[in-house]
């Protein structure tokens, strides 16, 4: 008679594992189907938007940090991080749901930074240290927000 109770408690105990397993599927397939997504700043942003911003400092910063001895290597990087960087502005440049985000701002920063250098300086100038450091900066910055 003694074991009665336990029994009883460790069943309570059990459904309500049960329930608590039920809400954790149920999240993960509302998360899996929501739009947005929370950054590590705590806001909620598109999907799509981080996703593409994520792509744009991680193709970028592995460009930048390319050495430009192996020509074939350095292209191939400066490619994917010049394609990444066009597909994020023709998605989201001047688009309403992002405009105001830190995380946009500071990678727009980064990417003029990048094209007022090109422009003066030529398309195949190596880019200055400085330009570099401050792009690199910009990233990190962005990274954060994202």
């Amino acid at each position: 008679m003694t074991l009665s109770p336990l029994m009883a408690w460790a069943q309570e105990i059990s459904s309500v594992k049960e329930e608590d397993d039920g809400k954790g599927i149920i999240s993960a397939m509302e998360s899996l189907f929501d739009p947005n997504e929370k950054t590590k700043s705590g806001k909620v942003l598109p999907k799509a938007y981080l996703k593409s911003a994520r792509e744009v400092v991680k193709t970028l910063r592995e460009s930048l940090n390319e050495s430009s001895d192996d020509n074939a290597k350095f292209r191939r990087t400066a490619d994917m991080a010049k394609e990444s960087i066009r597909e994020y502005l023709g998605t989201w440049r001047g688009q309403q749901s992002v405009v105001q985000e830190e995380s946009y701002v500071v990678l727009e920063k980064a990417i003029r930074s990048l094209a007022n250098f090109y422009s003066r300086a030529g398309p195949s100038t190596p880019l200055s240290e400085e330009v570099k450091s401050e792009i690199l900066h910009y990233l990190n910055t962005a990274e954060q927000f994202l």
